[in-house]
């Protein structure tokens, strides 16, 4: 404890190098996430994998509740598509898909890609630049009342060539 009150902690910008008090956690001027400088001696901590990863997350992309982007058919698949999302600082989520508990083989069955709201619109922009989803997918979705009408349509003419079939035939 004595050798923590006697240091004074302070945090760096990797982005611009200004330095800021312990409480601040983000550059009010880059926005990058701060680092904590080793003691004033200008050698920054090592960065850890998280810590990575959390300083590529843009602030303005975690509001949100979380909402499904992409699915992916394996734990690698949805990995992928996570470190895609990553790459544009989007922070994203893999969840296994309902339905497909498979607890014998962890890394196998669908996942979905979960990220927030605010990011949604950035999230499909980046996966239809990767060819991960149809254009389809990421515009709209299929009302369930609209998918009902075109499927009764499909089989009422569906049974409509069948009679006229069996009206030529017989």
């Amino acid at each position: 404890m004595a050798g923590r009150a006697a240091r004074t902690d302070r945090l760096h910008c990797p982005g611009c190098g200004s330095d800021y008090p312990e409480e601040d956690r983000f550059c009010p001027t880059c926005g990058l996430p701060l680092v904590r400088d080793d003691h004033g001696t200008g050698v920054l901590e090592a960065v850890g994998e998280r810590h990575e990863r959390a300083r590529k997350i843009k602030p303005q992309y975690t509001e949100g509740p979380l909402l499904r982007v992409a699915g992916a058919h394996n734990q690698a698949e949805a990995e992928f598509i996570q470190g895609l999302l990553l790459e544009e600082g989007i922070p994203s989520l893999l969840r296994r898909s309902a339905g497909f508990d498979v607890p014998d083989f962890l890394a196998a069955g669908p996942r979905d890609v979960l990220v927030p709201e605010a990011a949604l619109a950035a999230a499909r922009e980046v996966l239809l630049e990767g060819e991960l989803i149809s254009p389809e997918a990421a515009g709209r979705t299929v009302a369930p009342g609209r998918l009902l009408v075109g499927l009764l349509v499909a089989l009422a003419l569906g049974a409509l060539l069948v009679w006229l079939l069996s009206q030529v035939a017989g």
